[in-house]
């Protein structure tokens, strides 16, 4: 009897299968429920008519891009018809070929960046910038801005577009030495082609802001570039290049407030443009100073309507006065092309040079700078005579600067660069300390 009341019947069976099967399809029913609703959510909150492929474009174009890639050849030089806004932006670039990249740096680029002329109107200006071997420190590589010397105005004349044996490489190339030093230790180098050398437009020959311009926007353009380049740097320049770097420190606190200056070196600098035309006359053989005089006249005439080459300048020297454009210095410093001119026939006979005493005075290079300055001068230098920088280290110190003004016995205009290495190299390590 109790085997029969625990053995389940047929009856039983029927019951608990059913109950069974109503559990399961109700478990079912609650697993398709809970996926609807799960996919409702997604759809909700997935934009209408996204997939796979637009997120992955979504990523895509969420991604930081790189420097853009400049067209080769001189393509390079022409810039795009609308400019990014702002001066110090970076445009493009590219690697850099002929004789511009410097033995001591992992990398040269080749940079077009926007900047700014006197007369406000936005410009794409050319350079290169160099970055050390290694890795980069703490906040990036400091940089040295250099301004260089005279090259010319014609845009074959522009250091970027430098070749071996090129018709500007004397007048380029010479400080590669001290630049591969300081690359070494530690230090990115940038290097304007100033407005209008290389790039549309006539180049304004020793106009003080143009330049100084130039020297300050490609360390901001430097730093778009990805190579962990600091916001804190330093300004050289030789000659031309002198007069850029014055002009740059004295610029830096209001044009670049984002930018640390931390100190200047000017080699010679170009000065008293005022005093050097009044004393042509004297120069009654023919020299070079033909030739830097001719290309003032042009530079000026660039940014200062007032400036008429016709009404300043003699029949012998508008003769070859187109060839300011086509010619570097070298080609025009030639006994067959300005060279040849005695500077005290440069003007036109009975010619005031007065009336561009205010133009020529704003291009005096002393300026007021909160960093420290090192002034080189060599006593032989027969291009920027040393009287005339005794007289600009007098100028700066009167506008307060602090100066440390270096003469270098028996040292010539091209050789003050190498005799003052030791102590820019001093100088550059007190104010701001390599990156090595």
């Amino acid at each position: 009897m109790p085997d029969r009341i625990n053995r389940p019947t047929a009856k039983h069976h029927g019951r608990e299968n059913l109950t069974f099967e109503l559990n399961r399809l109700r478990a079912a029913v609650l697993a398709l429920a809970m996926l609807l609703a799960a996919a409702l959510l997604v759809e909700v909150a997935q934009p209408v008519g996204a997939d796979a492929a637009g997120k992955s474009k979504q990523k895509k174009k969420g991604r930081k891009k790189g420097p853009k890639q400049g067209p080769a050849g001189l393509k390079f030089y022409k810039p795009p018809k609308k400019l990014p806004a702002g001066h110090g932006k970076l445009i493009w670039q590219r690697k850099a070929g002929g004789s511009v990249p410097l033995k001591s740096a992992s990398t040269t680029r080749l940079v077009l960046y926007t900047s700014t002329s006197p007369s406000g109107k936005r410009i794409a200006v050319s350079g290169s910038v160099s970055v050390p071997k290694g890795k980069a420190p703490k906040g990036g590589w400091p940089v040295v801005s250099y301004g260089h010397g005279t090259t010319g105005i014609a845009d074959k004349c522009a250091p970027s577009r430098n070749t071996k044996g090129g018709v500007a490489d004397a007048y380029t190339s010479y400080t590669d030495p001290e630049m591969n030093q300081w690359l070494r230790a530690g230090y990115a180098v940038a290097r304007t082609d100033y407005q209008g050398l290389g790039t549309p437009g006539v180049h304004p020959y020793l106009v003080g802001k143009s330049e100084g311009r130039g020297v300050l926007d490609i360390v901001r353009a430097s730093r778009m570039l990805g190579l962990h380049v600091s916001n804190r740097f330093l300004i050289a320049g030789h000659s031309q290049g002198g007069h850029a770097a014055l002009f740059a420190a004295g610029l830096a606190a209001k044009w670049t407030p984002d930018l640390k200056l931390k100190g200047t070196v000017a080699y010679a600098p170009a000065s008293h443009l005022k005093t050097l035309a009044h004393a042509l006359s004297a120069y009654t053989s023919p020299n070079g100073l033909t030739a830097l005089g001719t290309l003032l006249i042009r530079g000026l005439s660039a940014e200062y309507p007032a400036v008429n080459a016709k009404a300043a300048l003699s029949d012998e020297v508008l003769a070859l006065y187109p060839d300011t454009l086509t010619d570097c210095l070298s080609e025009l410093s030639t006994p067959d092309s300005l060279a040849g001119i005695a500077p005290a026939n440069m003007l036109r006979q009975g010619f005031d040079i007065s009336v561009y005493d205010g133009i020529l005075d704003a291009q005096n290079p002393a300026l007021k700078t909160s960093a420290p300055i090192l002034l080189a001068q060599g006593s032989a230098d027969g291009t920027v005579p040393q009287f005339l920088t005794n007289g600009l280290n007098t100028e700066l110190t009167a506008a307060g600067d602090t100066v440390d003004y270096r003469v270098y016995p028996g040292v010539d205009h091209g050789g003050v660069v190498a005799a003052a290495q030791g102590d820019v190299m001093s100088f550059f390590e007190s104010r701001l300390p390599g990156g090595k």
